[in-house]
C-alpha cells in the first residue's frame, strides 16, 4: 500500500521515488492539487514548454479511450528526456485507464493524475493506494504551519522584509484555499514592488481577507438583519474556496458568543457595556456587535443556536444541499435580527 498522511506529501514530492509510474494528487483544496501537480510536472521534465516532454490529457476523454495513457506512457522520447503525462480527472472514471498504464510498460515516463475529493472507496484513490507502482497524495487545505511557510518563501523570494506584527495580520487575513491565498500574496507583492519592507498598513490597504475579514462581514450583516448583503458575502466566499459548513460553523460560535452577553443585557446591562466587556473583539466590529446585542436577546440567540446546530448536522449527513442549508440558515438569522430590532 502506497499512501502517505498529508503532511508527508511536501516531502515526498521534492524528490520523487522513480520507482513510481503514477502520482495520484487529490483532495477537497483543489488550488492546492493543482499548484503540486504543476510543480511536480514542471520539475521532473527539462522542458515544461515541450508538448512531447510535458503531455497534457483531459480525464473525460481518457475515459472514453482507456488504452490510449499506456500507449502515451510508453512512448519514447525521439531526443531522450523523462515525459510526464498529466491527467487532470473529470467527472468520468479514469481509473481503468490507470489500471491499464500500470499494468504496462511504462519506462521512464511518469503519469501526474490530479484528481478532486476522492473518498476513501473511490476506485481510483484505491487502486493507487493498493499498488506499490503508484503514490497517492492528499491534498489539504494548508495548516498554520504550510500557510506560514508560503507567506516567508514568497516574500523572501521577492526580497521583501516583514515585520513580526505585520506577518501575524497578513497570516490572519489569509484563507484555507490555496489558490486564493496565492492571489492575494501575488497582490501585496505587486502593491509593495520597490519597497524593502512590508508594512502593516500595506497589509491593511490591500488584503481581500478571503478567510476572517469576509466571514466577519458575512456574520455581521446576517445578524444585524442584512440578509441580501450577508448573502453576498457568503457567495463570494464560496466562490473562493470556503466551505459552506464551515461558515455555518462561524455562525453558530459567533451566536454562542453573543449568549452570555445577552445574558447581562437581560440582567440590567447595557448593549455597549457588555460590548466593552466581551474580550478579544476587534474594534472594527464593536458597533456591530452591539447592533446584534441590541436586537437578539438570550432567548433568541438559544433558539439561533439550536437552529444552528441542525443546520450543520444536515449539512454533514447531505453534503450536496450543504450551500442551500447556509443560504437558508443566513435568512432565517436576517428575519430574526430584524423582528428583534423592530420590536425593541
Amino acid at each position: 500500500m502506497v499512501a502517505i498522511k498529508a503532511q508527508e506529501v511536501s516531502r515526498a514530492l521534492r524528490s520523487p521515488d522513480p520507482a513510481f509510474a503514477v502520482i495520484l494528487l487529490y483532495g477537497p483544496d483543489a488550488g492546492l492539487v493543482a499548484e503540486r501537480a504543476r510543480g511536480l510536472a514542471h520539475g521532473v521534465v527539462s522542458d515544461p514548454a515541450d508538448p512531447f516532454l510535458l503531455v497534457k490529457i483531459d480525464g473525460d476523454s481518457l475515459a472514453d479511450d482507456p488504452a490510449r495513457l499506456a500507449d502515451e506512457a510508453g512512448t519514447i522520447g525521439m531526443f531522450g528526456g523523462r515525459r510526464v503525462i498529466w491527467v487532470r480527472v473529470g467527472s468520468k472514471n479514469v481509473a481503468p485507464a490507470v489500471e491499464a498504464a500500470l499494468s504496462a510498460d511504462t519506462g521512464d515516463s511518469l503519469i501526474v493524475v490530479e484528481a478532486g475529493d476522492l473518498a476513501k472507496s473511490a476506485p481510483l484513490r484505491n487502486l493507487c493506494e493498493k499498488t506499490p507502482r503508484a503514490l497517492a497524495a492528499p491534498c489539504y487545505a494548508d495548516d498554520g504551519k504550510d500557510l506560514a511557510a508560503l507567506v516567508d518563501d514568497s516574500f523572501r523570494k521577492a526580497g521583501i522584509a516583514v515585520s513580526r506584527e505585520t506577518r501575524a495580520l497578513l497570516l490572519d487575513s489569509l484563507g484555507a484555499d490555496r489558490l486564493a491565498t496565492r492571489s492575494e500574496i501575488e497582490k501585496l507583492l505587486l502593491y509593495a514592488y520597490g519597497q524593502e519592507r512590508l508594512e502593516y498598513a500595506d497589509v491593511e490597504a490591500v488584503i481581500a481577507d478571503v478567510s476572517a475579514l469576509r466571514g466577519d462581514l458575512m456574520i455581521d450583516a446576517a445578524f444585524a438583519g442584512d440578509a441580501a448583503q450577508a448573502e453576498d458575502y457568503y457567495r463570494r466566499l464560496l466562490g473562493e474556496g470556503s466551505d459552506a459548513s464551515q461558515l455555518a460553523s462561524s455562525m453558530l460560535r459567533h451566536a454562542l458568543a453573543l449568549l452570555p452577553h445577552a445574558a447581562a443585557i437581560s440582567g440590567g446591562q447595557s448593549p455597549a457595556r457588555a460590548v466593552d466587556n466581551w474580550r478579544g473583539l476587534h474594534f472594527k466590529r464593536r458597533s456591530a456587535v452591539q447592533r446584534h446585542l441590541g436586537s437578539l436577546d438570550a432567548a433568541i440567540l438559544q433558539s439561533l443556536v439550536e437552529r444552528l446546530q441542525a443546520c450543520v448536522l444536515d449539512m454533514r449527513r447531505d453534503p450536496e444541499l450543504k450551500t442551500a442549508f447556509g443560504s437558508r440558515m443566513i435568512l432565517e438569522i436576517a428575519a430574526r435580527a430584524r423582528r428583534g430590532a423592530r420590536a425593541g
